[in-house]
């Protein structure tokens, strides 16, 4: 078989399943697992395939499509309510300084914030600013932008500016989908520069996430793996996404 028509059937098979490992197509096509990896980045290239942490999926799978904040608010809840309660063991000492992206999960994790905890809170996002505002011991900051419909969160260069002059105990960050090879990633690019703008300016990285995001890639990586220091999610974390996120030297905590 020559290259081209292997490739164009390793295409098909990928379309057909839906996944594929690198080792599942060395076997089926009787090739070394470069010659695979060579394939495969060729078959990405042409826009055929998208390359994943040990295989493939269809390039049509990236998912592209970003859901309002109202909908994700209604999706997995139980588990978000768990995780944002496991949030609040990792908060610093009173007087320190904390950074809240937005999302439904840390929308939660404000809204669980002790009253009488003394504490500044920093954020980009309108609904959590609205719930801490009354809040007599949190000393709020609401970080400067154009607002976001889809995310109700401020972005755009001021946003990034001013979180370029911070230093912060603790950010507490939100992801549309994690995947060891791609890493946290959001399907918009001003989404992302602020994200990556709250990670630089952290000491503490912390993503809060449900297991349905593992295995989803979204159009623009603000982070990779190494970079978070913990990530707290639920039970449906499968064995093999958690030994990959421990493997980047990232905490997990199940909620």
């Amino acid at each position: 078989m020559y290259a081209e028509e292997r490739q164009q059937a390793i295409a098909q098979l990928v379309s057909d399943r839906g996944r594929l490992s690198v080792a599942a197509i060395a076997e089926q096509f009787g090739v070394t697992t470069e010659t695979v990896r060579r394939d495969l980045s060729t078959l990405e290239r042409m826009g055929l395939v998208r390359r994943l942490h040990g295989g493939a999926v269809p390039a049509s799978s990236l998912a592209v499509i970003e859901s309002g904040l109202g909908e994700r608010d209604q999706a997995n809840t139980a588990q978000k309510e768990l995780i944002a309660k496991a949030a609040l063991e990792e908060l610093p000492p009173p007087g320190g300084m904390v950074l809240v992206d937005a999302g439904s999960t840390t929308g939660r994790f404000a809204a669980m914030l002790p009253r009488d905890l003394r504490l500044t809170v920093i954020t980009h996002a309108v609904p959590i600013a609205a719930r801490l505002v009354g809040f007599p011991s949190v000393e709020l900051h609401l970080l400067p932008g154009r607002v976001r419909a889809t995310t109700q969160a401020a972005v755009g260069a001021d946003t990034v500016g001013a979180l370029s002059r911070l230093r912060v105990d603790l950010v507490l960050l939100g992801t549309n989908g994690i995947t060891p090879g791609h890493g946290l990633s959001t399907p918009d690019h001003e989404e992302a520069a602020a994200k990556r703008a709250m990670l630089q300016a952290a000491r503490r990285v912390i993503c809060l996430s449900d297991s349905s995001k593992f295995g989803t890639e979204t159009a623009v990586r603000f982070a990779a793996l190494d970079e978070i220091d913990v990530l707290i999610t639920d039970s449906g974390i499968s064995d093999e996404d958690r030994a990959a996120v421990e493997d980047a030297g990232v905490e997990v905590v199940i909620a």
